[in-house]
């Protein structure tokens, strides 16, 4: 399997000129851990995650250091730990060296990716732009969605999975908590993300049952408590 039949899309991204207040708002409103950064043209430039925002002076979370710790650590590193702990600007605080990847890439060369990187996501990118993000989850999700014993149509399965994705991007009750991802094996679809209600998640199975090609589908989707639905 290639990136771009698990990746998950469209990505939450996070303007180069945002703060890291605006910042944390698009993580915890999308119920992801990171998120592109990208400048008008919508290049990439960096990642900013839960990490790079824990460490804050507005809490009180920044650990302290011991005087040994400050005797060693060299002027650039100290410079570098405050500008991260005060900046109110998401390019300040990001992470620019981001390990990534193409949409053709193999699932088998991300896990390797993410395995000597230390990763838990990938960026994909098409000439420079955003147009996925595979996570540790869609590797699991690619896992479960084989069928070793039918023989491989990833042609197909990549139009069957386009044809889904508009599909359930017709109606008004699909997810809005985060996007739905749709990932195709052998015209079996499976489904992933979070809904409101029991009703929106069987809306999602029938209206892949319907789309014409699909053999099966296999409905992961859960279902989110009504306290984060309406943002208690």
């Amino acid at each position: 399997m290639r990136a771009r039949q698990v990746m998950t899309r469209p990505v939450h991204t996070v303007a180069a000129d945002a703060s890291v207040y605006d910042a944390a708002q698009v993580l915890l409103n999308a119920c992801v851990s990171a998120a592109p950064v990208v400048d008008a043209d919508g290049k990439m430039l960096g990642i900013v995650s839960e990490a790079d925002l824990m460490y804050r002076t507005e809490i009180g979370t920044v650990p302290g250091k011991s005087w040994l710790t400050r005797l060693l650590a060299d002027d650039a590193q100290l410079a570098r730990d405050y500008i991260r702990a005060h900046s109110h600007r998401v390019a300040d605080v990001m992470t620019r060296n981001v390990v990534t990847a193409e949409e053709r890439t193999s699932l088998g060369d991300i896990a390797a990716l993410m395995q000597r990187h230390r990763v838990k996501r990938v960026p994909i990118l098409r000439e420079g732009r955003i147009v996925g993000i595979v996570s540790r989850g869609n590797l699991l999700q690619g896992l479960l969605a084989r069928e070793p014993s039918q023989p491989e149509s990833s042609a197909g399965d990549d139009k069957l999975r386009s044809v889904v994705v508009a599909e359930l991007a017709k109606h008004g009750w699909a997810s809005s908590f985060q996007p739905t991802n749709v990932v195709a094996e052998n015209g079996i679809v499976h489904l992933w993300g979070y809904v409101s209600s029991a009703a929106v998640k069987d809306a999602h199975r029938i209206a892949a049952e319907n789309v014409p090609g699909v053999k099966r589908v296999e409905n992961h989707m859960n279902i989110l408590p009504p306290e984060v639905h309406f943002g208690i």
